[in-house]
């Protein structure tokens, strides 16, 4: 992700260049960039941020699926094969996520096919709030809930990843 973009300058920017900056706040998604583009100006991040998680509530549960869908597995096939978002990547090495033991990778691989299986989509947590192990701890009480509810918890951790990745990415000036 491009770094050191400047809230002053975001939104003096063009539709293009303001997605190229917010639309990887949300893995594959740029339509919620898109659709938050002509909000500006934002007097802060966290507006920003609000404006973001406000045009994600008003967009249907289907947007809302295909979003979460568009998370990849942790410590999944594609983290094996190298290719992940530059974002993912480094989420996922924050959680300690690119050194499991075979033991844990076994755990993961089941855990993830449950839980697709159950609700059709993978799991998302905040990897940068959390360590493998909580990790693993929090699939089996996930897999406990009603879809409902696990598509509410996905959002909600979304908004965290979004939230991070805003930090990362958008200065304050």
């Amino acid at each position: 992700m491009s770094r050191g973009h400047s809230l002053r300058a975001l939104n003096a920017c063009d539709r293009a260049a303001f997605v190229s900056v917010c639309g990887q706040l949300f893995e594959g998604s740029p339509w919620i960039a898109e659709r938050t583009w002509q909000r500006r100006p934002f007097p802060s991040r966290e507006a920003l941020l609000r404006a973001l998680l406000e045009t994600l509530e008003l967009s249907s549960e289907d947007e809302k699926v295909a979003l979460i869908a568009a998370h990849p597995d942790l410590v999944g096939r594609l983290a094996r094969e190298g290719r992940l978002t530059e974002e993912s990547a480094a989420e996922q090495r924050a959680a300690g996520l690119d050194s499991v033991s075979p033991q844990e990778a076994a755990l993961f691989e089941r855990y993830n096919r449950s839980y697709r299986e159950r609700f059709g989509f993978p799991f998302v947590i905040c990897a940068r709030e959390n360590r493998k192990e909580a990790i693993l701890a929090a699939f089996p009480a996930r897999l406990e809930h009603p879809r409902a509810q696990e598509i509410a918890t996905a959002l909600a951790e979304i908004g965290k990843i979004a939230r991070l990745r805003l930090l990362d990415a958008v200065t304050e000036e």
